[in-house]
């Protein structure tokens, strides 16, 4: 579980529940309705802007959100840097015995390509088609929950509009008007919550963790690159530590 999205979540809940707490009871922003419209509206209309498969895998790609599982960059440096100096001393060939060790499925088919004798161009075509098609998925499931958080406030609104609608239209009680009109405005609430503590700060480390996972994918490729061209294991050290902020770039020949 990430810490920070787990942290974020529970402050953000924690920080409405005290504050509406303090104001009066809970159970004044309580409105099943409203809820309903919102979430069936906004998915809905999600539904008519985007094919079911997308949004399907947008959702399947939201647990990067929750759950990081990407390797540190380090130890995948370390291992290319291995596989650089077997294939150097042994031939490209000798990697082949390394396939099934390797976790990575990037890395893994980098390496099988270079052991088919492709070139290194080719290589880098092939591979770096597959960055650019994760790149497409995970901009589409950034975009999807963007707009989510587009449309949520206007739901919401849609929602404050249907209660004032059905306010106005039994106003026999005075002193029922009060409480239906706080009633009416919970759904501008819901809106507002789900659009800018949910949806938008998903979109948003969608876009970080996407990000994070472009850069692995491009540490690999120039390993893969390297190693296919013969390079020598401390140059393709010194190229893929480039990939790495200062801090972490510890080399295996010092």
């Amino acid at each position: 579980m990430d810490k920070a999205t787990l942290g974020g979540s529970l402050l953000t809940i924690v920080a409405l529940i005290f504050v509406i707490h303090h104001g009066g009871p809970l159970s004044a922003f309580w409105d099943p309705h409203g809820l309903l419209i919102i979430l069936g509206g906004t998915i809905g209309s999600l539904g008519v802007n985007y094919p079911l498969e997308k949004i399907s895998q947008a959702f399947k790609i939201m647990g990067k959100v929750f759950s990081s599982k990407l390797e540190a960059p380090v130890n995948i440096v370390k291992r290319i840097v291995e596989y650089a100096s077997q294939a150097r001393r042994d031939g490209v060939l000798a990697l082949e015995s390394q396939l099934d060790k390797e976790p990575d499925p990037f890395l893994k088919r980098g390496l099988q390509l270079v052991v088919d004798g492709q070139d290194v161009d080719s290589i880098e075509e092939l591979l770096q088609t597959d960055i650019d098609q994760m790149k497409k998925r995970h901009e589409t499931a950034k975009e999807i929950f963007s707009q989510g958080a587009a449309l949520s406030p206007a739901m919401g609104l849609l929602a404050t509009l249907i209660a004032l609608v059905q306010m106005l239209g039994s106003m026999d009680d005075p002193s029922s008007i009060g409480p239906k009109m706080a009633m009416a405005l919970v759904g501008t609430f819901y809106g507002a919550y789900l659009a800018n503590a949910v949806y938008m700060p998903i979109a948003g480390k969608l876009g970080v963790r996407s990000a994070e996972e472009i850069l692995i994918k491009k540490l690999q490729l120039e390993g893969i690159r390297q190693i296919a061209s013969g390079a020598n294991p401390r140059n393709v050290e010194a190229q893929l530590l480039a990939f790495l902020a200062p801090k972490a770039r510890l080399s295996q020949f010092a």
